[in-house]
């Protein structure tokens, strides 16, 4: 991670082929583009790698989230549980929808507790959100449980953990409906795309018509379709679209080194007497993309990640104090700070947060520390970096 790391002939092929076309939308103008498809390869390609039916893309993994809760009806006055610790996309894309985004505590696996997700069910909740952070993946089991329960939409966030499985399906194929993002950053990447799966053929269609004004994409004439609901301008590019292309098939080789650099630093972490490392539910395996580790305490954790600089290690994350993944460092949220009014509903329910104790989740995060694995390290690479890991934690134990 991430995928542009390894940037080569294949996107350059499968770009040049667009930009040789002119037609960088991907609807319409049938007669130009040389039969280059890239959106419709790139999905046929990417369900069937997930395992699911349906793929469609989008603009990015925000509006992936935003256009699965839209196909699923979820929409003014619904409550969606989703953790604490995530990225802000989690809750702008409910917010967009009208939707009431309703924050539980984690656990050790690093995402949805499901003994809050429990507690926090009420008649307004229509949505289970866990979101598979740095890698890997909350309890679906027990998480499905819940749904299955108070007849419940689970909804995976998959953005950051791509690739990992869980009980032999890949994350993002086990609920209702799963996410992707494709950013500059995520393991593979079109500069900025998302996915929305699903085995659903009605969440599906909502979704394809969704994402495009609400355009039926009936026929091959785009000015003689209807627009069966209102929908919105989610659509990715024939560009982006390629560029994901060339990386699809790179994705098992991404994936075989990131579980090579992790096996690496991870077991020279090992180590350590005081190091523990994240919960990952029994029948699941990281997609390998980050090494995530406890200390002992909150003030080790600190002085580890800046011992960790002060050696020269970048790319280490204490997500405690970070203004983007964690509670702590949402005052935008948590203080309505918006540019549009918010319905009263939505209001009350954030200004709620401000009273909410997340002690539990404070208590694993002050903890935590989350190393990136790069897959244009070489094996050598690897190996001087994790003892300078392990040789910068160890100077704070």
């Amino acid at each position: 991670m991430p995928g542009f790391e390894i940037f080569g002939d294949e996107e350059r092929k499968q770009v040049n082929d667009v930009l040789e076309s002119g037609v960088l939308m991907r609807y319409g103008f049938d007669g130009m583009r040389n039969n280059h498809w890239k959106a419709k390869e790139f999905e046929t390609g990417f369900a069937h790698k997930m395992g699911v039916d349906y793929c469609q893309l989008v603009s990015n993994g925000t509006a992936a989230l935003t256009v699965a809760l839209a196909a699923a009806g979820i929409g003014a006055g619904d409550e969606v549980i989703m953790p604490c610790f995530t990225f802000v996309a989690s809750f702008e894309s409910i917010l967009a929808i009208g939707a009431i985004p309703v924050l539980v505590d984690i656990d050790a696996t690093l995402t949805l507790d499901p003994a809050a997700v429990a507690a926090a069910v009420t008649s307004k909740t229509r949505c289970v959100m866990p979101v598979h952070m740095c890698g890997s993946m909350a309890n679906l089991d027990a998480l499905q449980a819940i749904c299955n329960k108070h007849d419940l939409l689970l909804l995976e966030d998959a953005c950051q953990a791509i690739g990992g499985t869980y009980k032999g399906k890949a994350l993002g194929s086990y609920g209702d409906l799963g996410c992707f993002s494709f950013d500059f950053v995520k393991t593979i990447t079109c500069g900025e795309g998302g996915a929305v799966i699903t085995n659903n053929k009605k969440y599906y269609t909502n979704a394809d018509v969704y994402q495009d004004h609400g355009h039926d994409h009936i026929g091959n004439d785009r000015g003689a379709e209807t627009h069966p609901v209102m929908g919105y301008n989610y659509r990715i590019s024939e560009l982006h679209a390629a560029v994901g292309l060339g990386q699809l098939g790179k994705f098992d080789t991404i994936l075989a080194i990131q579980k090579r650099n992790y096996t690496i630093i991870r077991n020279a972490l090992s180590k350590l007497e005081g190091i523990t490392f994240r919960e990952v539910p029994e029948g699941g395996e990281e997609n390998y993309s980050f090494v995530n580790f406890f200390l002992p305490n909150e003030e080790l954790a600190k002085k580890a990640h800046k011992a960790m600089a002060d050696h020269g290690v970048e790319a280490n994350f204490y997500w405690y104090t970070n203004n983007w993944h964690y509670i702590n460092g949402w005052e935008h949220l948590r203080t309505i700070k918006t540019l549009g009014a918010v319905s009263d509903g939505i209001r009350n329910h954030l200004e709620k947060l401000n009273g909410t104790d997340f002690s539990k989740s404070d208590a694993i995060m002050g903890r935590t520390i989350s190393s990136l694995v790069k897959i244009g390290w070489t094996e050598e690479e690897v190996k001087v970096r994790a003892e300078k890991m392990k040789t910068a934690i160890a100077s704070v134990l």
